[in-house]
């Protein structure tokens, strides 16, 4: 059976891991990033089955920057963006991203990722 996998980047590690445990409780692999660099590297090495993003982040990079780079490198790859600082309106995502305001319970945004990757089990490596 094909255990979906889900990049969590987040720089608060607190929420990180409370996000990663739901998630692992759900049956997902789970891959952590504290930063937009390190969810490239993630990505160009693994298949990811969705990516949960912060916006604001260290570096110069944000997650709404890593999001417009996944909806051109990785265009199946689902995009949940989450901030507690901003409002994103629909017209400022790219691809299919959907913006969750923080805080989000963390069993939104499990289903949320279950219903985006739904039917994503049959999918190849590659």
């Amino acid at each position: 059976m094909y255990q979906r996998t889900v990049l969590i980047v987040e720089d608060e590690i607190l929420i990180r891991m409370m996000l990663a445990d739901t998630l692992l409780d759900e049956g997902y692999d789970v891959v952590e990033a504290a930063n937009v660099l390190e969810a490239l590297a993630v990505l160009g090495q693994r298949n990811i089955d969705a990516v949960v993003t912060d916006v604001d982040m260290p570096g110069s990079l944000n997650g709404l920057d890593l999001a417009k780079m996944i909806s051109v490198t990785h265009m199946h790859v689902p995009v949940i963006i989450a901030s507690g600082g901003r409002r994103l309106r629909p017209e400022e995502l790219p691809g299919d991203a959907v913006f969750v305001p923080k805080p989000y319970g963390l069993d939104v945004i499990a289903a949320m990722v279950g219903n985006m990757t739904a039917g994503e089990g049959r999918r190849l490596a590659g």
